[in-house]
C-alpha cells in the first residue's frame, strides 16, 4: 500500500499521527517483462481505516457498516521492477485516484499529474 490515503473514513484533516482500530488494505499488480531482468508493473491499491467500538465521536471516522465501504480511498500508478534473482528492487510512481474525503464532484481523478504523484523505492516484493 504505497500511496493509499490512510486518514480515518473521510476525515479531511491530516494529523501526524492518524489511528484508527479498523484497517482494510487491498493490492493488485500486473506485471509484464520489459527485456531481460527488467519488468514493468501497473498496480492499484485501495484501503482506509475506520474506528469501530471506541469513544470516538466524529461520524466521518468512524465504521458504520457496508455503508462505510465508499469511503474507501484508491491509488493507482506503474512502476518498474529489476529482478536480481535473490532480490528485486522497485521503483513505482503512484497517484491518488479517489479521494474520499474530497467534495463529491472533486473524488476521482483530482491533481493528477505528475507533480502530485507519490515516488516509492523498495527491495523485495510489495506483497
Amino acid at each position: 500500500m504505497a500511496i493509499v490515503l490512510f486518514r480515518p473514513g473521510r476525515v479531511a484533516a491530516f494529523n501526524d499521527f492518524n489511528e484508527a482500530n479498523l484497517k482494510i488494505a487491498m493490492s493488485a499488480e500486473f506485471r509484464f517483462n520489459f527485456f531481460g531482468q527488467l519488468n514493468g508493473a501497473l498496480f492499484v491499491d485501495a484501503g482506509n481505516i475506520w474506528n469501530v467500538l471506541d469513544n470516538v465521536t466524529d461520524e466521518k471516522a468512524v465504521f458504520s457498516g457496508l455503508n462505510s465501504l465508499k469511503d474507501t480511498a484508491v491509488g493507482s500508478g506503474f512502476g518498474f521492477r529489476y529482478d536480481f534473482n535473490f532480490f528485486v528492487v522497485r521503483l513505482d510512481l503512484g497517484f491518488k485516484t479517489y479521494i474520499p474525503s474530497e467534495e463529491s464532484n472533486k473524488k476521482w481523478f483530482r491533481d493528477y499529474n505528475f507533480s502530485n504523484s507519490v515516488l516509492n523505492i523498495g527491495i523485495n516484493y510489495p506483497f
